[in-house]
């Protein structure tokens, strides 16, 4: 048995997310939140099935393929510049498995991130991430990291958060799942990061989404397992983060 999500209306979006520091919106909703069809949201699914392996997990695993892309985001203009191609950085306190080095990856896709819909659905979680901080002085862009994720079960078991429980050092997250093919577990939780107030639940709808205050929570998801041993099993996400005054780097 899996607990379904506690899914919020469009109308409660901020609301909610300012007064418990997360949201989940259905797949409708968040083609509704973005201004795109469902059909422009399921065609980028492909993508998913040429991410290259991770080269950096310390814990030695084969079980997660990834991207990376990096974009300046102004959600009251409706611009999304894409950058220069760039390492990912976490400071050890945001990630310990992981923190403190440059993180190379491949780049997105250009049919992604030159997708007039990728544009809309970024300009629409930023718009978000600038009502759950409030304004700021000349409408300051946001900084947005893009990570497509697959994990699958190469190694019987694999793990979409191997750091365990943590925040990102950003403003938002987002959390958007793509697939599931043949697997049992990656249970979201969610858990106030300064008390023991939680909620868990799985995400199983293509396309639906978990909205993060990261300053307020801490998440993680539990491990998968393949169904049926013999055939493997995959999970499929599209994380987003949004950061105001720059993107993290070791300077």
């Amino acid at each position: 048995m899996t607990l379904p999500p506690p899914l919020t209306s469009l109308n409660d979006l901020d609301a909610q997310l300012a007064g418990s520091g997360y949201a989940v919106l259905d797949a409708a909703s968040l083609a509704r939140l973005a201004g795109v069809s469902p059909a422009e949201l399921a065609s980028w699914a492909p993508m998913w099935d040429d991410l290259p392996p991770d080269a950096f997990l310390k814990d030695g695993g084969r079980y997660r393929r990834r991207r990376h892309g990096s974009f300046v985001v102004e959600p009251g203009a409706g611009r999304v510049a894409l950058q220069a191609h760039r390492a990912h950085w976490q400071p050890v306190e945001y990630n310990a498995l992981h923190g403190g080095i440059e993180r190379w990856f491949e780049p997105l896709p250009p049919a992604l991130a030159e997708a007039p819909a990728w544009s809309r659905l970024l300009c629409a979680l930023a718009a978000r991430a600038a009502v759950l901080r409030g304004p700021a002085p000349g409408a300051e862009p946001w900084f947005a990291e893009a990570h497509p994720f697959r994990i699958d079960t190469t190694d019987g078991i694999g793990r979409p958060t191997p750091e365990g429980a943590h925040r990102d050092g950003v403003d938002l997250v987002v959390v958007i799942l793509v697939s599931r093919v043949g697997i049992k577990g990656a249970e979201t939780r969610v858990f106030d990061a300064r008390g023991p107030q939680g909620l868990r639940f799985t995400l199983s709808e293509p396309w639906s989404a978990l909205l993060l205050d990261d300053e307020r929570v801490i998440h993680e998801s539990t491990p998968i397992q393949p169904l049926e041993p013999a055939a493997g099993g995959h999970r499929d996400t599209l994380v987003l983060t949004f950061r105001r005054g720059g993107f993290q780097g070791p300077g």
